[in-house]
């Protein structure tokens, strides 16, 4: 089928269109209205329909699937790996909701979860909505106070956590983060849940904390029946920012968020009943709800739940499961291949990957020399993609179970997936951007589709004034990102629209200069932020990792890499493009999902307090950076 066809009807005929997709899930009771869009932008999805997330997720396939494997658990940091079928997760998710429905949770409760990648979160989380519960996800390397304040935002009945995780071999501990936020928190929290796995000492205080491992043995023979909910019953919520003041956490419904994902799943990742899928997120992050846990299981999937990382214990992890599992379809993000980079193709080439269809890579701008890299090494699509926590599902993307043949350029994450009307505006004036290469604000026109946010929790005004209010109408979702759109459609994304950088009044795109450097065969790595200057308002500083450190031990080596840098961004941006200052260090500081913290380099280069760091991935960076910048 030609993709583009496909695509147009689901706009020409929106809602014959998501009839037809609606199919993909069970329904208790069929809804009345496909779409309700007659309080912008709060749309509304397969209205009055009755429907429940953990029932498409688990109970419909245990007919069928009793005996395939459904959840995958691999915990390099732990050394342990267990399989969960559909018939084991049935029961076990059961026991769950039994336990929670004993410590008091109903229909409309909120459930915290605070726990790594062990199989008991996607069990909560599975329990929670079969409960007609609303899970909350938080992130583990929360401070507790950032923690404290997700709890009286949240308001949850229960949070379930455990003693403690473990991350690059140092055990991190949960429970008395947990303890500490609670006691800064302004609302109470009735019961922790804990799931002791042995990893830490806990103390447990009656009768606020329960013991799982007991609190289970009580309910081994549990029957607990799905809780059938109106198709836009909220499913969860999922923090996006706010570390300081009020968090801003997003909204999805039950209905539409299934039908979407069980549409990606097929058209999108080409994703096979029977088959395994390899998401390397975590679940506490929108790829984590959407492709670690429901969208494999409503497909009929066995899904991959990893607990460590890319290089540990050795750079071939990842790979060895793919072989051992069969993995057909692999999603990460570009940091994680940049960091394989490093180690060459060797660890990856030993393992038989012929299972694998795909690589999808999203979460960050996907550079060329990191993709013909990756793609070179596995001889497969790499395949990248854009997509938002507000948006829940691929934007952009290639539809790859509808025209595999669709041809993939490299540095663009492709074209408008089905329901979603993309466009360009003109920041200023608001208007259309419609040449081909010209620059302009990525929107999308409401209403967005089936498995978007419903609204900002607890939040309504800082939803529409947020996403909503940008441009002239009300009606235009903005997605604060630059972009801009070949001839054939291809959209390209040039970062964020406040990573503008201002040079005596020239507008300077920080992704551009990003990109020019890392066209450079010796970078891996590359981030330009706008530092403070009292003479041009900003200058641009860029810090890069070089492909091999030894290469820069030496001042001189370092000064003609830096020449090499300027001419590849004078040849490619012209000579105002120019950073001020380059920076050779050893890692930038991300986040755990991936993402560069651009904000915390700044604040290093004027000086400032960078702020609340309990999303960094790695404080080492951090420290490397300010003796970087100290050295000058």
């Amino acid at each position: 089928m030609n993709y583009s066809t496909l695509y147009q009807r689901s706009i020409a005929d929106r809602d014959g269109f998501w009839q037809e997709q609606s199919a993909r899930i069970d329904w208790r009771r069929q809804f009345d209205v496909v779409c309700d869009d007659s309080n912008p932008p709060f749309t509304r999805w397969f209205v009055h329909g009755l429907t429940n997330l953990c029932h498409n997720a688990v109970d419909r396939h245990v007919i069928h699937r009793a005996d395939q494997p459904a959840l995958i658990h691999v915990s390099t940091e732990t050394g342990t790996e267990r399989t969960l079928s559909y018939g084991q997760l049935f029961v076990e998710v059961q026991r769950m909701a039994a336990v929670l429905q004993n410590l008091g949770v109903v229909k409309g409760d909120r459930v915290m979860i605070y726990m790594p990648m062990v199989p008991e979160a996607v069990i909560a989380m599975l329990a929670t909505v079969r409960l007609g519960a609303i899970h909350s996800v938080v992130y583990g390397g929360f401070a507790s106070q950032v923690l404290a304040q997700r709890i009286d935002d949240a308001a949850p009945r229960v949070v379930v956590t455990v003693d403690a995780g473990s991350r690059g071999g140092q055990i991190v501990p949960y429970k008395p983060v947990l303890d500490e936020a609670i006691g800064m928190a302004n609302r109470p929290v009735q019961q922790v849940l804990v799931v002791n796995r042995n990893l830490a000492s806990v103390t447990m205080t009656a009768p606020q904390d329960v013991d799982y491992a007991q609190a289970r043995h009580d309910v081994m023979d549990a029957i607990v029946p799905c809780e059938w909910v109106e198709s836009n019953h909220p499913s969860y919520t999922l923090y996006t920012s706010g570390t300081t003041g009020r968090p801003k956490a997003v909204q999805r419904d039950t209905g539409g968020y299934a039908v979407a994902l069980a549409t990606s799943m097929d058209q999108v990742y080409d994703g096979q009943a029977g088959e395994t899928f390899f998401c390397t997120s975590d679940i506490c992050w929108a790829g984590g709800h959407g492709y670690i846990v429901y969208g494999p299981l409503i497909a009929g999937m066995a899904s991959i739940v990893h607990e460590g990382n890319a290089l540990q214990p050795d750079p071939s992890i990842w790979w060895s499961l793919v072989e051992k599992h069969r993995v057909s379809v692999l999603f990460s993000v570009p940091t994680s291949i940049r960091e394989l980079m490093k180690h060459g193709p060797e660890p990856i080439q030993r393992h038989d990957l012929s299972s694998l269809k795909h690589l999808f890579l999203a979460g960050e701008t996907l550079d060329e020399p990191t993709s013909r890299w990756i793609g070179g090494v596995l001889g497969k699509p790499v395949v990248d993609h854009y997509w938002q926590t507000e948006t829940g599902w691929p934007v952009l993307g290639m539809a790859r179970g509808v025209q595999p043949d669709q041809p993939i350029k490299v540095g663009s994450p492709g074209v408008p997936m089905v329901g979603y009307q993309v466009k360009l505006l003109d920041e200023s004036s608001g208007k259309e951007v419609t040449e081909p290469g010209q620059r302009g604000v990525v929107v999308i026109e409401g209403p967005l589709p089936p498995g978007c946010l419903q609204t900002v929790w607890r939040d309504d005004l800082r939803f529409t004034q947020t996403y909503w209010r940008s441009f002239r109408g009300g009606k235009t979702y903005n997605t604060f990102d630059w972009g801009m759109r070949d001839a054939e459609g291809y959209y390209f994304i040039l970062g964020r629209t406040d990573d503008v950088i201002n040079v005596a009044s020239l507008r300077l795109d920080g992704r551009e200069i990003e990109n020019a450097l890392l066209s450079h065969p010796g970078l891996i790595e590359a981030a330009v932020v706008g530092v403070s200057d009292e003479l041009q308002g900003q200058v641009a500083h860029a810090f890069v990792v070089p492909r091999n450190p030894v290469h820069v031990t030496q001042h001189q080596n370092r000064i003609a890499l830096a020449a090499e840098l300027v001419q590849a961004v004078d040849r490619q941006l012209g000579s105002l493009a120019r950073p001020a200052s380059i920076h050779f260090v050893h890692a930038l500081p991300r986040t755990r999902s991936g993402k560069v913290l651009r904000r915390v380099i700044q604040a290093v280069c004027e000086g400032r307090d960078p702020g609340d760091l309990s999303t960094l991935e790695n404080l080492a960076s951090l420290q490397h950076l300010r003796e970087v910048m100290a050295i000058g």
